[in-house]
């Protein structure tokens, strides 16, 4: 009697162990893109990647070449943290304005630092002010980037509140990218909410596909 039990038991802890996998499997009926532009950075970088990893999330991060280089270790940070890091120029210059000599320079050489800095190659480039022409599209294929636009403004650039900033992230859909930045102080302060938001709609941060550029699951 005592044997039977005890295999009713442990029947039951199977049970519940192959119930609990498919639920959680089921929390994500979405994804998202969920980027950050301009960094890396001593001020602003740690403090975002601590925010991002207590609420779950994991982002891509958009660096300028030049930051890369001055700060490899905030780089190699990003991809400690479970971030992707992303092509944003060198110097964050208006692309179409510029020669194609320039453009050029600008995303290898921003190409070279992430990669010197522990970030990898990337596969994703965000032109500056979302700004692109043939030339620009040129340069990226040239180096087997593809080019992220984005979905959602947060408007953090222009000052957004943080229920602004939330309410954007709010609007996302499956696939869909969100535009923030990394220096916003209400950026950070809105991490948490969004990350609450996302969760009750079914959606998870996920990563930006260098084939089609929508937001995928984490390979």
């Amino acid at each position: 009697m005592r044997s039977r039990s005890l295999l009713v038991v442990a029947a039951m802890a199977v049970a519940s162990t192959v119930a609990v996998t498919p639920a959680h499997a089921a929390a994500c009926t979405g994804y998202v893109g969920l980027t950050f532009d301009d960094g890396p950075s001593n001020a602003h970088t740690p403090a975002l990647l601590n925010a991002l990893r207590q609420n779950g999330l994991r982002a891509t991060m958009f660096n300028e070449g030049q930051y890369a280089a001055a700060y490899p270790a905030q780089v190699r940070a990003e991809v400690s943290a479970g971030m992707w890091v992303g092509n944003h120029s060198y110097t964050h210059p208006h692309l179409t304005q510029q020669s194609q000599a320039t453009v050029d320079s600008e995303i290898s050489r921003t190409q070279q630092a992430i990669s010197a800095a522990g970030g990898g190659t990337p596969r994703l480039f965000r032109p500056p002010y979302g700004e692109t022409n043939a030339t620009v599209q040129a340069v990226e294929a040239k180096y087997g980037l593809r080019q992220i636009i984005w979905d959602v403004d947060s408007g953090d650039w222009n000052n957004a509140s943080v229920d602004a900033i939330v309410a954007a992230n709010a609007r996302l859909t499956n696939g869909q990218v969100i535009l923030m930045h990394e220096w916003p102080a209400n950026t950070l302060a809105a991490i948490p909410r969004i990350a609450q938001t996302l969760t009750s709609r079914g959606l998870c941060a996920g990563m930006i596909s260098p084939q089609t550029g929508r937001a995928v699951a984490p390979g």
